[in-house]
Formats: structure tokens, C-alpha cells, sequence
């Protein structure tokens, strides 16, 4: 492991820290002032350099906050812990907000210092895995087990030019999955075309799919390409297929079929070697049985149906997409990514979040924006994540299940029409269960029964996050007191807390 490097021109106040941290089993190196750490990080390699910086303010040849804004410069992802006696405390703050870490006011508490020392590490380390998995992202991320059945579709479907429905909610993703399925088919060297039917007008639509020759309509000046030529040799992902116009569903449905269209105002048939996905985040069974979708159409779209998860059902790819997110606006707007707090993903994992993936997305772009520390805590989110709809993450379709069915059946099971469907819908839920006990039991069985292998860590982190908040409560925030009354040890309650992100 790297060392922690404590910086301060006070002998005693490096001794004291030195040996808190070696019975943590932390390694350190020690500086008398900032000069001497702006020489060892240039010369120091990935191994050798500081895992944590804790440096004071006032020390002599340059104050730490002289020394924060150069390492900063030069090494952003470095936590920085600021040391600062009562009357720094503004100027510490300023660094907060600047990018320290946090701050240690003196005289600390020594048991205080370590655990935030820990913290620290323990946030670098996870910005380090963090990092090498956003080095080597793909264009879809997600390790929940819904998201890991879509992209089992998408791999049995890459050698395929078979047409393909994707369903899902508005902002689940929908196009990203068709653009993994167009990127991983033999069409990847063709054109990938784009159309959203819903947000072109009805008498625009049909020139955007078609084309037109020159006359056709008024202002048609010259003959313009359509959309299934512009695809030629490649995909055509039609978005929101279930608000197009009856009679194009007509046209749509004669290309399908033979091959072939016409132009807008045109006498000779164009061929169309596409591939055609459609993505719809309505029930178009409904749809049809309500006249305002053509039945053939529907069954010459809905060869495959590959069904995408809402963000609720897949709420443990929360955190790694809030990463993903923060760097991905940090590098849209030039500045230095910001950290989110365990506590904070926590808060996000219990939000409902109605405009899924997109909406989390917007979040971490506010957050970037508007957020006044580099950590990222509770209180930073946007006012809809604390009092907007709240998730419950242990009643959603969860583990090895796809909504319902195991996932080693998710491939075999079809829809009403005989049409294989990725993943499947979901059954019902269990009518609620009265008592803790009983409770207990439904959500054990319900897991157990979905073939998740991480069944004790999920209940048990409920139990004991629940356990621990009560007590606090009880004992107005006091941990001491609550340890004693939950029958544990202050050490314990604190671990706890840090690693259940109830801070």
C-alpha cells in the first residue's frame, strides 16, 4: 500500500500521527514543510508517491494551501487533508471547497483523526478501481443481473440481421442498446441512421423516412435522400415506433415486406438493404388492440423483443453510473471530477428515479455543476432525490431473476405470440406479509428464490443499517450510548457506520 505523507513543521504533532497510523498498519512519510513534498512527488513514481496528503496551513516555506493548489495541478485525484488550528478555520473551509478532502481542526481528536485518514484511503482506493473501470468502460455499463441478460441478447444477436423491438421506459437507454447491437453486428462498417418518429410532425415524416423528389410538395426544391437510404448497408433505429401515423405504418410495412419503397412524389421503387430497430416505451399489444397500430406491422417489428430494465430494477449499477456520469461532465466542462460520498449513492439507490437512466445522468450534471465541495454529500443532491419518490430496493426484480424468470430461462421464454423475449416480464408481486419475522422470511424467500448469491450481505446490511439508526434515535444521536444500548463496542458502532454510509 502506499504511505499517507504528513506534512507540519511540528515535531510532535508528526510523531503522534506516525504512530496512530502504523497501529492501523498504515504506512507514512513525514515532512517538516511543502518545499520537501513538491520535490518528492517529482520524483516519485506510482508506487512511491502518497496515497493520502494531510498537510497544516502554517508552516514555514510555504503555507498548505500553496501546497494544495500545486499538488492539485499536478495530481487532481490525490485526497488532501488540511490541517488548521481555530483561526484557519476560513481559509480551511476555502480549501474545502477547493478541493481538500476535508479538514482536521486542531487540537484533534486522535481517534478522529485516524478514522478520517481511513475514510480518506479507503475513498482513493475506490477511485482508483473507479478509474481503471471508466479507462476501459464500454458503451453500455451495468453489472446488475437484468442489464447482464441484455447484453447476453445483444452478443446472441451479433451475428444476426434479424429485426429487433427494444422496450423499455423513456430514458432507460434504449438507443444505446440498439447502437451495442448495430457496433457488434456484420453491418458495423455500414451507417447507423437515427429517427425519432415522435418528434418529427406527421407531414415531415414521411420525407424524413423516404425522401422526396424534387416537386413533389412545395419548397421541395431539389430531391433529397431519406433516412432508409441514408441507412443503406446499415441500421435504422426507429425511436417511439408506437407514435407513428397509421398510414406510414402502412408504407413501413411494405418496406418490410418487399424490400422496397417509393419517394415522396417518386415513380421508380429504391431498394432498402437495412436493418431495421424499432424501440417503443408503450404497449404496443395495447396499442394494436385499440386500432391506432397496424397488428401485421407489429408482428413483422417484434421478431425479437429485447426488453430493457428500468434504473429501479437494477439500483446496484447506481453507483458505478454516478461515477461514470460525474467524470463524463467533469471532462464536458474542463474541470476536476468530483467525488460522491457513500452516503450520498446511498440516498441515490433509494430514489425511484421516474426518468431512469437519463435522469441520473442530468443529476450528475448538476451536481457538477452546482455541488460546493468536491465530496459529494446528502445534502449536495438535487431537492427531488430527498423528498421525490422513494425506491424499495428489496421488493424489485433482483439477482439471477429477469423480472420473474430465472436467467439461465430467460432465453428460451417467449411472449403470448410465440416471440422470444429479453428479458421476460415480470409476474406480480407477493401481497405484503404482516410482522418483522414473517417479513423477514418473504424477502428472504423472494431472494433466495431469485438465485442472487449474496443474499446474508443484502438483508444483513438492512438489518443492521435499521439496527444502528433506531438506536441512534433513541439516544439522540449519541454513539457511545447507542453502542452500549445495542450491546456493542464504540469501535464497532463507528466501523459500522462508515461502511454502511449512514454518516
Amino acid at each position: 500500500m502506499k504511505p499517507i505523507w504528513i506534512v507540519d513543521d511540528d515535531q510532535s504533532i508528526r510523531f503522534v500521527l506516525e504512530k496512530a497510523l502504523m497501529r492501523e498498519d498504515l504506512p507514512t512519510r513525514s515532512f517538516t514543510n511543502a518545499r520537501e513534498v513538491l520535490t518528492a512527488l517529482d520524483g516519485a513514481n506510482d508506487e512511491d508517491g502518497p496515497q493520502i496528503l494531510v498537510s497544516d496551513i502554517r508552516m514555514p516555506g510555504g503555507s498548505g494551501l500553496d501546497l494544495l493548489t500545486r499538488v492539485k495541478e499536478k495530481h487532481p485525484g490525490l485526497p488532501v487533508i488540511i490541517m488548521t488550528a481555530f483561526s484557519d478555520l476560513d481559509s480551511a473551509v476555502s480549501a474545502f471547497q477547493g478541493g481538500a478532502f476535508e479538514y482536521l481542526p486542531k487540537p484533534f481528536d486522535l481517534p478522529k483523526a485516524v478514522e478520517l485518514i481511513r475514510r480518506a484511503v479507503e475513498e482513493s482506493q475506490r477511485e482508483e478501481v473507479a478509474e481503471e473501470r471508466m479507462a476501459a468502460a464500454p458503451e453500455m455499463l451495468g453489472q446488475a443481473p437484468a442489464m447482464q441478460d441484455v447484453f447476453r441478447a445483444i452478443g446472441r444477436l451479433s451475428q444476426s440481421n434479424v429485426t429487433v423491438m427494444i422496450t423499455g421506459e423513456s430514458g432507460s437507454g434504449k438507443e444505446l442498446v440498439a447502437r451495442a447491437l448495430h457496433k457488434h453486428s456484420p453491418r458495423a462498417s455500414g451507417p447507423f441512421v437515427a429517427i425519432n418518429t415522435a418528434a418529427i410532425p406527421k407531414d415531415l415524416l414521411e420525407s424524413e423516412l423516404f425522401g422526396h423528389e424534387r416537386g413533389a410538395f412545395t419548397g421541395a426544391q431539389t430531391m433529397r435522400r431519406g433516412r432508409f437510404e441514408q441507412a443503406e448497408g446499415g441500421t435504422l433505429f426507429l425511436d417511439e415506433i408506437g407514435d407513428m401515423p397509421f398510414d406510414l405504418q402502412t408504407r413501413l410495412l411494405r418496406v418490410l415486406s418487399d424490400g422496397h419503397f417509393y419517394r415522396v412524389g417518386g415513380h421508380s421503387a429504391v431498394k432498402a438493404n437495412v436493418r431495421v430497430i424499432a424501440a417503443t416505451h408503450q404497449d404496443l399489444e395495447q396499442r394494436v388492440k385499440e386500432g391506432v397500430f397496424r397488428e401485421d406491422l407489429f408482428h413483422r417489428l417484434n421478431v425479437i423483443r429485447l426488453r430493457l430494465p428500468a434504473l429501479r430494477e437494477r439500483l446496484e449499477d447506481i453507483p458505478m453510473l454516478a461515477r461514470h456520469f460525474l467524470q463524463q461532465s467533469a471532462q464536458q466542462l474542463g474541470v476536476e471530477p468530483k467525488r460522491i460520498s457513500d452516503a450520498a449513492l446511498t440516498r441515490l439507490t433509494t430514489f425511484a428515479f421516474p426518468g431512469n437512466v437519463r435522469q441520473l445522468e442530468n443529476i450528475c450534471h448538476w451536481l457538477t455543476v452546482m455541488a460546493p465541495a468536491q465530496l459529494i454529500e446528502p445534502k449536495d443532491l438535487p431537492p427531488e432525490v430527498g423528498s421525490g419518490q422513494v425506491g424499495t430496493p428489496l421488493g424489485r426484480p433482483v439477482g439471477g431473476m429477469v423480472e420473474g424468470v430465472p436467467a439461465a430461462a430467460a432465453a428460451s421464454t417467449g411472449d403470448e405470440a410465440g416471440v422470444p423475449v429479453f428479458p421476460p416480464s415480470a409476474p406480480s408481486a407477493p401481497a405484503p406479509v404482516a410482522g418483522w419475522e414473517e417479513g423477514l422470511e418473504a424477502e428472504a424467500m423472494q431472494l433466495l428464490a431469485s438465485g442472487r448469491h449474496d443474499v446474508w450481505d443484502a438483508l444483513t446490511k438492512r438489518f443492521e443499517s435499521k439496527l444502528i439508526l433506531t438506536a441512534l434515535q433513541n439516544t439522540r444521536g449519541r454513539r457511545i450510548e447507542a453502542a452500549l444500548k445495542l450491546g456493542i463496542g464504540r469501535n464497532t458502532i463507528t466501523r459500522k457506520i462508515q461502511e454502511l454510509g449512514l454518516e
